[in-house]
């Protein structure tokens, strides 16, 4: 909902800022890949489907070995399988340096493409009319999300995982406002999780705060907006 394309970078700039032991370095790393924005679109539809299966009942009968085995594959494939390959490309036609994308002009080429998958997602599962209203919006506000990053990536590297993770709360936010439903528990699990990474991303030395709020804003505004374009 969201991407540090492919792989979270470290070591990426120098900082006045307090020096953390290599043992904190290799922690925030590894909270940095599991928590990694490619995999939310996935993670998010695997909570809906285990929460309110009945919202998502469409989509059973096209499964093959499991319940909603398609939709999975549909959401891993464009969310995941296709950034991944467009970054790999990318690097190989020596586009950007590393899959790291040091670089806020390193980022472009990612960008514009995981603006059209997920403009793509959004559109194509509204076209269908399976999935429900407040499903579809979570793509639509990860396609604004990214637009947005976009755009601001010409002012500064606004951090993905912030936008990516800020989407989760945002979108969480909408059910409760839009949708009232109950979703206090796993709202408060997001804070913490967003609290977390929002931290592992400054002990790498990756983003500033600025970089880091204006990516939570990002997300969350843009989940509210789709939620109320869509489902209000």
């Amino acid at each position: 909902m969201m991407h540090e394309q492919a792989l979270p970078e470290s070591n990426m700039r120098t900082s006045d800022g307090p020096v953390f032991s290599p043992a904190a370095r290799s922690l925030a790393q590894v909270i940095s890949y599991i928590t990694h924005p490619l995999f939310i679109p996935t993670l998010v539809t695997f909570l809906i489907l285990q929460s309110i299966p009945e919202y998502m009942v469409a989509f059973k009968p096209l499964s093959k070995k499991f319940a909603f085995d398609i939709l999975y594959f549909r959401v891993v494939v464009i969310t995941i399988f296709f950034p991944l390959l467009t970054v790999l490309l990318a690097k190989q036609l020596g586009f950007v340096a590393s899959v790291y994308m040091k670089t806020q002009r390193e980022r472009i080429i990612p960008y514009v493409a995981i603006i059209i998958y997920y403009f793509w997602a959004f559109y194509t599962f509204l076209q269908e009319g399976r999935a429900p209203r407040f499903y579809t919006a979570f793509f639509l506000g990860s396609f604004l999300a990214v637009s947005i990053s976009f755009i601001t990536n010409s002012f500064m590297k606004t951090s993905l995982h912030s936008i990516g993770w800020g989407g989760v709360v945002g979108f969480l936010l909408a059910l409760m406002w839009g949708m009232h439903m109950n979703v206090s528990l796993p709202l408060v699990i997001t804070f913490f999780v967003t609290g977390i990474v929002a931290t592992a991303r400054m002990v790498l030395n990756a983003h500033n705060p600025a970089e880091i709020y204006t990516g939570l804003f990002i997300g969350i505004i843009t989940q509210l907006a789709a939620c109320w374009f869509l489902v209000i």
